[in-house]
Formats: C-alpha cells, sequence, structure tokens
C-alpha cells in the first residue's frame, strides 16, 4: 500500500487539477461560514449537538433498543450486524428472499465502509448508484474521494467523457446542464426497473423509529418508494433520542457539509409503505471500541458532514485518494487508526495541526487533538520508523541538553549559510523534498537578546531617556 505522502505527490503533479481542487473546496468552506455566521445561537446549537451525542451514545442499548422497538412496531424488520461481513450477508439474504437482481442505491458511507457494491455484484446482483456524483464515480470505476461531494477531483470535462463512452452522449459535450438531464433519463430507466432500493441514514429517531435521510437530488425518495423493497443501512451512532433533537442537527447539517441554510430533501421513514417490506440494518463494525476509548470516543460522535475536509489545508492540497482509508480527510484519520494502527500509521501525519477542522465541527469532535493522540498511539507501538525515531530521539537529546541545543544551533546556522541549496533540498531529505529553507540568522536568538539587552543597559547607563534626551 501506498504511503498518503506518494499518493499525495501523484496528484500535486497535475498542478492545474490541485490548484482546482483546493479553491473549489474553500469555496465551500466559505459558504459554511456565512451561513454559520447567520444564526445567532450557532456556537450553542453546536454545543447542544455534542451533548445530545454524547448522551445518545452514553445510552446507546437503551436507545437502539427503543428505536428497533418503535421501527418494528410500524412494520419495518430490524437486522443488527457485527462487521461488514454479516452486513452483506444480511442485505444480500434480503435480496434473494424477493428475488431482486437490480438495486437503485442512495449515497451511503457505511456501504463503501462496508463494500456491500462489490460484495452484491460477485453475487449477481447489479447496483446502481442513484446520486449524481456517485454514479459519475461508480461509472469511472474509481471509490468517493469525499464524504459529501465524492467527485469533487473530476472536472466537467472528463464527465463529458465518462458519459460519453457509457450513456452515449455526445463526444466532447461538458456543458452541466446537458449532461446531467443524460444522467436523468439514464437514472429514471434504473429507477422504474429496479427490484429494490438501499440508502444509508442521517439520523434514526429513538422516540418514533423514524429513519430520516438528507439529499438534495431526491434520488433517495425515488430509491425508497418506488421498489416493493427497501433496505436502509446504518451505523449504531447514527440513532438520536428524540424527534425535537432533529431540529439541532438538520440546522447544523447542510450549513457545515454544502453551505445551505438546509437539504433540498429531508425524508422521514416512519415504516414501509402498503405493499411495500422494509428492513433496517444496524452495524456496528468497530463502533462500540471507539465508544470505550476515554481519548478518542468523540470520534463516534460525527455526523459525516465533511467540513473538515472542506478545511483542512492537506486535503485540499493532497486530493482525497491520497488517503487509504474509505473516509479521507482528518475524520478519517482518527477513524482509520481505530481499524488498524499498524496499516494506517502514516495518517496522522497527514496533518499540520492548525486546529481548523476542530473550529468547524458541527458537533465539536477534537478532531487534531485525536490527530496528535493517534501520532503517541504510532510511536509507542513502535510503527513510526527507524528514520524517524532516530530523528525523533536525536532531537530530544538535544532539547534536554542546553549546551548541546546550543552547539547543534551554531551547528546547522554555519552549515546552511556555507553550503549551497541543492544538499538540503534533495530527493534524499524528506524535508527538504518539497521545502525551501528560510534563510538562516547570522546569530542565535539567545545572541540577539543578550545584544539588546546590553544596549538597553548602555543607554540606560548614559542617562538617555526614551525620547534621546538627558
Amino acid at each position: 500500500m501506498k504511503s498518503h505522502a506518494r499518493l499525495a505527490a501523484a496528484f500535486l503533479k497535475q498542478e492545474k487539477r490541485a490548484h482546482w481542487h483546493d479553491q473549489a473546496l474553500w469555496y465551500v468552506r466559505e459558504k459554511r461560514d456565512r451561513m454559520a455566521a447567520s444564526v445567532p445561537d450557532w456556537e450553542a446549537l453546536r454545543e447542544t449537538a455534542q451533548a445530545i451525542k454524547r448522551h445518545a451514545l452514553a445510552n446507546l442499548p437503551r436507545y437502539l433498543e427503543e428505536f428497533e422497538q418503535n421501527a418494528a412496531a410500524r412494520g419495518a424488520i430490524v437486522h443488527y450486524a457485527l462487521d461488514p461481513a454479516e452486513h452483506n450477508r444480511i442485505v444480500l439474504e434480503v435480496l434473494k428472499s424477493k428475488n431482486a437482481r437490480l438495486v437503485a442505491k442512495s449515497k451511503s458511507m457505511l456501504s463503501e465502509e462496508c463494500g456491500l457494491n462489490e460484495f452484491l455484484e460477485r453475487n449477481g446482483v447489479e447496483v446502481v448508484e442513484t446520486d449524481l456524483a456517485e454514479r459519475i464515480i461508480q461509472l469511472a470505476g474509481e471509490r468517493p474521494s469525499h464524504i459529501v461531494l465524492p467527485s469533487i477531483h473530476i472536472r466537467k470535462e472528463e464527465v463529458g467523457e465518462i458519459f460519453h463512452e457509457h450513456l452515449g452522449t455526445e463526444k466532447g459535450e461538458s456543458d452541466p446542464t446537458r449532461l446531467t438531464r443524460a444522467a436523468r433519463t439514464h437514472l429514471r430507466e434504473k429507477f422504474l426497473a429496479a427490484q429494490a432500493g438501499i440508502s444509508g441514514v442521517n439520523f434514526a429517531v429513538a422516540e418514533t423509529g423514524a429513519v430520516v435521510i438528507c439529499t438534495n437530488e431526491g434520488n433517495a425518495d425515488l430509491g425508497n418508494s418506488l421498489p416493493d423493497l427497501y433496505i436502509a443501512v446504518m451505523g449504531v451512532e447514527k440513532v438520536i433520542p428524540k424527534t425535537k433533537d432533529l431540529g439541532v442537527f438538520l440546522r447544523l447539517l447542510s450549513r457545515s457539509a454544502t453551505g445551505q441554510p438546509i437539504s433540498a430533501y429531508t425524508s422521514h421513514l416512519l415504516g414501509p409503505r402498503p405493499g411495500q417490506e422494509m428492513h433496517i440494518v444496524i452495524v456496528d463494525n468497530g463502533r462500540s471500541e471507539i465508544l470505550q476509548r476515554e481519548r478518542f470516543y468523540k470520534a463516534a460522535f460525527c455526523i459525516r458532514c465533511g467540513a473538515c475536509l472542506n478545511t483542512c489545508p492537506v486535503y485540499r492540497r493532497s486530493g482525497g485518494h491520497s488517503y487509504n482509508y474509505v473516509i479521507p480527510g482528518p475524520i478519517g484519520t482518527i477513524l482509520a487508526m481505530h481499524r488498524d494502527l499498524k496499516k494506517y500509521k502514516d495518517m496522522p501525519y497527514a496533518s499540520t495541526l492548525c486546529g481548523s477542522c476542530t473550529a468547524v465541527c458541527p458537533v465539536k469532535i477534537d478532531i487534531h487533538r485525536q490527530i496528535v493522540l493517534w501520532r503517541n498511539e504510532v510511536v509507542e507501538a513502535g510503527h513510526l520508523g527507524r528514520a524517524k525515531s532516530a530523528a525523533l530521539k536525536t532531537a530530544t537529546l538535544g532539547m534536554k541538553r542546553t549546551r548541546l541545543f546550543r552547539l547543534g544551533g551554531w551547528t546547522v546556522r554555519k552549515l546552511l549559510r556555507s553550503l549551497p541549496p541543492f544538499v538540503f533540498n534533495n530527493r534524499l531529505t524528506i524535508w527538504g523534498r518539497s521545502r525551501d529553507l528560510p534563510k538562516m540568522p547570522a546569530q542565535s536568538f539567545r545572541a540577539e537578546y543578550r545584544a539588546h539587552s546590553k544596549s538597553k543597559t548602555n543607554l540606560s547607563e548614559s542617562g538617555l531617556n526614551r525620547e534621546g534626551r538627558s
């Protein structure tokens, strides 16, 4: 598996794409800021959302049981899955029970996490992503590069090429309106022919057993209403106690995700429609373990808005596919580490620790602090690597001893002022590959401070005041 650094370097070679990607995401971040500023009680909403999440997850068994009872009372069939394998098996068995061979699927990061599409296709079930961006990604044979904007890395000209190949649009077509119309015609046929619909879940209300889905295209509504079989898949962390709690999260979610006052469609599904069968698959897949870790449990609060990706200077410049986990960016980093510390050991270092992710998180997850803590875990587990471990040990030794620190500073200043830049800025030096060293001062801060103090003392002794008069 290639490291984040190598994958990011490959993305950055496409300078125009990298610049456009950066600017597009920052535009969304700026929209988020404007929307947040328009809500007088924004910070209070964030505090309330975090409190609701903390309470719900601290009492998770109780609220899951309440949700199951109320959903079942409304006609839904509730399943529990421990891991991706069990989740996929349940979904396939439900589809087979109705002989469903074509599925209209709405966006779901959980299904990506579980590898559901690939599993179903291996078992003879055609899965069609009905979210426009997800369909583009599916036709391109790629995985999403963003939680909310899965095809943000693809330009409209490339979409035109993909649609020309798979949907038969005119070669060279790049007009967004005409491409969207072609996709709509194509997807409408799939909606009408599908024997089953599958979607993710934004919120599950324990009080009523309702499944709540937020979209901007309405595709989830077609997928959960037209077919006679509908399956909703959700992580255990999606449950919230009461309907009134939705008001808090709905005000935060769309503003944080895309800078909208509210999503175009917010659907409350209270059981199946007449003649329909509705299944809800609730998945753990390590979420209970996250909740048991005192330093890291807040990661389970995530509502998958993507705000931390839109603001992260590393993600914006390196692209979502530079992260090896299904969820990229800052939140993906801390979730990936729970999955496999050794496999994803480089991801916590793909961060400037600027704290912008924490500042925009609608449920106030301490993301940048958790990234630092995961760096500690990597070091303590011995996964840092020999070169970095040796560098850190050397730095620690020097910083603990004043004389060594001074000697090191003097040596570095002399070397950097006398040797040509290419000695340090080359392929062999990790830091020098992508950084320019600043101009080295002639003397250390200590020396400059002593000189400054001495000059002030001399002025004082000469009887001069601040205006230079005796």
